[in-house]
């Protein structure tokens, strides 16, 4: 299992339970939306039995256990990364999963309005703003966002097991609430003079509309994965996890099936079926705009509508809570591991990341202001950037566990990719299938997203003084990609509209000249060139618009790439001048401790990412100065540590070689000494003797080689060499003891 070196006052304290862990993992994943999209979405698209589409995120929950599994520190999938493939890899995860956990938390923020114009009628529209993009927006309700996003940030600051009691009781609340209002309608349904049919959208393929489910599967589900960053805080084995997440994922399909059932089993009278009542949704209003609530006032009366609004109320609250908390574990890991963000990996009195937990409120309390036009287009995001993580995730596992010998997980690795892959394939490339995934404007939204993130990449380049970063090109690459694809897809998508009004338009225009007369051949001529002038420029604005986008995201990667040179450079001028002064011991002219100390650090990254070359430890005490040096004096024995340090440094020749301590030396065998390593073992203890017998000493020597899997650190493989250093000196002790047995005279190690 992977683990991180923390400071004490740097390290969460367990307190997680298993139904907490339940509750946060539900909570996170069932959002406002899940009342909306039953209807805007799996119904309307898809039909009652689409929803069997989500089924693909078993496997996704699968390489979620096995992560969890293997990292135990707060981050989730971007610890997971950053130690399976580099600190490159992690910092892409980890701005993808702020982009999606941000988004839903703004979408929960942004909903109790809704909530409160939906139930309480216009108590907190007071105090008009603006109108942006078609919404109203209005002070009070701004204010009644920020409010609860506050007050949710000062509980969780404050205290760590209020929030998951809390989170708890909201679950079974919103879980109990649709389970009694599903059944009443299960039971009322046939009386009722209603039918579920049909299963399926009419004359619309069948496995497509399945597959469109399955597509949107990763949006569905997006946060039943945030107990991945509490994994240091669990108070229970992380091996138990497993029968969390998969509870977790039973329960959060059968509540979106249950509010598929629901929306579909009732519907006025003046409606055919539920396709009918579906689909005129839009031009509705009141209870009727609403199917689930529809169908329980319609089973239930007033007492269904109060129970699915508490419902609704309780999904909205802990998806706050729990996006909100997870978003903290994120900024918490990142910031530990990145000294210069302001102390995001620090904690208060309480044991918790709350400066993290801040920047989120903070973060929050500006989004209200958007309008919930906007908010929807950010959301929308999150369809394209929980595949890509789920995609990267998977990515992960198989690596992880290929190198490992774990043959299922590599296998539902592969899969994981693959469906991940299959899916961004659909969201990005226009037209494979009849639907568009996503509006134009999340698009944009994405782009600019891509670009922010390789900006601040440029930024973490400049600021890392480890030489962590900037290794490969993951990052250019992803999201260069990421901004092209969703690039042109904004600009397919604004010429579709565009193209869509124009055609309106002249279908407009010959319908006025049948009924006014024939008009004039050269005012046709004109409009119908007009139009085309539209089309054409809005096509020109979109190229040009990408071709600067590129040329920018370019320059930007290019300066990306020479500042990660440059920072090399520095470091190995600064690592040249190092050994020069503080890194080489005086005496021998070997490297010394602190030289060491550098070298584990290194060594320590390549364990972490699976990068590293078979290498052993070999530790050399000389016996007997302690002797000469009493005797002699400490320039005769000097005289003998430099004896001792040639014949190890020729024996080791291919091998760095440390003066550790005054009489210890320690090697890391590489490469051809790895190799000739047990016979080099016992070449290095066949030190020749010097010019006079009393300032004779021997060298006594241990060794261990590192195994993948059973050492976390260089350290480990150092402990266990000098271990057997140690027992090799009481072996050449004991011998020495029965050869000098007539003087009894003991055998002084040091």
């Amino acid at each position: 299992m992977f683990s991180a070196r923390k400071e004490k006052n740097q390290t969460l304290s367990p307190y997680l339970t298993r139904p907490g862990a339940w509750a946060f993992s539900i909570g996170t994943s069932i959002g406002w939306g899940s009342f909306v999209v039953t209807c805007s979405t799996y119904l309307s698209q898809a039909g009652i039995a689409g929803a069997c589409g989500m089924a693909v995120i078993l496997v996704i929950n699968h390489n979620l256990c096995y992560m969890m599994g293997r990292v135990s520190d707060a981050g989730g999938i971007y610890t997971y990364g950053r130690r399976v493939q580099g600190c490159d890899a992690g910092f892409l995860v980890a701005w993808l999963l702020l982009l999606t956990y941000m988004a839903v938390l703004w979408a929960n923020v942004s909903s109790l309005p809704l909530f409160a114009r939906r139930f309480l009628g216009t108590v907190f529209e007071f105090g008009y703003c603006y109108t942006v993009f078609g919404y109203d927006v209005y002070l009070g309700e701004a204010l009644l966002s920020i409010a609860a996003i506050i007050l949710i940030g000062l509980l969780c600051m404050r205290s760590r097991r209020a929030p998951q009691y809390l989170m708890i009781a909201l679950a079974l609340i919103f879980t109990g609430a649709v389970a009694i209002c599903a059944v009443c309608a299960l039971v009322g349904h046939e009386s009722g003079g209603f039918s579920y049919d049909p299963a399926f959208i009419p004359e619309k393929n069948e496995f497509e509309q399945t597959l469109r489910i399955a597509v949107i599967s990763p949006w569905a589900f997006i946060g039943f994965e945030n107990v991945t960053h509490f994994s240091e805080e669990f108070a229970f084995p992380a091996k138990k996890i497993r029968g969390v997440m998969v509870a977790s994922v039973l329960l959060t399909t059968a509540f979106y099936i249950l509010m598929t059932l629901l929306s579909a089993s009732a519907y006025p009278a003046r409606y055919d079926n539920w396709l009918a009542y579906i689909g005129d949704m839009n031009n509705l209003s009141g209870i009727e705009a609403i199917p689930a609530f529809y169908a329980a006032f319609r089973y239930m009366g007033r007492a269904g509508v109060t129970i699915l609004m508490l419902a609704l109320l309780s999904v909205i609250l802990t998806s706050l809570i729990g996006n909100l908390t997870a978003i903290s574990r994120l900024f918490f890991a990142f910031g530990r591991d990145h000294d210069w963000l302001g102390g995001l990996g620090s904690l208060n009195r309480y044991g918790i990341p709350g400066r993290a937990i801040l920047v989120a409120v903070i973060l929050s309390c500006l989004i209200p202001f958007l309008g919930r036009t906007a908010i929807g287009w950010i959301v929308d995001v999150t369809t394209l950037g929980a595949t890509i993580i789920y995609g990267f995730q998977s990515l992960f596992v198989f690596h992880d566990a290929r190198i490992n010998g774990h043959r299922r997980e590599k296998y539902t690795g592969v899969v994981g990719v693959a469906l991940m892959v299959g899916f961004g394939v659909l969201l990005l490339a226009p037209k494979l299938l009849s639907y568009e995934a996503m509006e134009a404007e999340s698009y944009l939204l994405f782009v600019v997203w891509s670009f922010v993130g390789l900006v601040v990449f440029r930024i973490v380049v400049s600021r890392d003084r480890e030489n962590q970063y900037g290794h490969s090109i993951i990052v250019w690459i992803v999201l260069l990609l990421l901004m092209l694809m969703t690039i042109m897809m904004w600009e397919n998508r604004e010429v579709q509209l565009i193209t869509e009004e124009s055609i309106g338009e002249i279908e407009q225009f010959y319908q006025r000249r049948f009924e006014n007369g024939a008009a004039a051949a050269e005012d046709v001529s004109a409009f119908l060139s007009e139009q085309s002038e539209r089309i054409s420029g809005a096509n020109s604005i979109g190229t040009l618009f990408t071709f600067v986008l590129f040329i920018s995201a370019v320059v930007l990667m290019m300066n990306n790439f020479m500042a990660a040179r440059r920072r090399e450079a520095m470091l190995e001028s600064e690592l040249g001048d190092a050994m020069r002064i503080g890194l080489t011991d005086s005496l021998t002219g070997v490297k010394n401790k602190n030289a060491y100390l550098q070298w584990e650090k290194k060594i320590n990254r390549q364990i972490e990412s699976g990068e590293e070359e078979p290498f052993a430890v070999v530790v050399c005490d000389l016996n007997n100065l302690k002797k000469v040096n009493d005797k002699f004096g400490h320039k005769t024995g000097d005289e003998c540590i430099r004896r001792a340090c040639a014949h190890i440094c020729g024996v080791y020749d291919h091998s760095p070689v440390f003066r550790y301590g005054g009489d210890e030396f320690v090697i890391l065998l590489l490469g051809e000494d790895y190799a000739n390593r047990e016979h080099l073992l016992k070449r290095v203890m066949e030190l020749p003797r010097g010019d006079a017998p009393e300032t004779d000493i021997s060298i006594a020597a241990g060794m261990c080689e590192y195994q993948k899997g059973q050492a976390k650190t260089l350290s480990n493989v150092f402990e266990k060499a000098d271990e057997a250093m140690y027992r090799q000196k009481n072996r050449m002790h004991s011998e020495l003891d029965q050869k000098n047995r007539p003087t009894k005279r003991a055998y002084i190690a040091r």
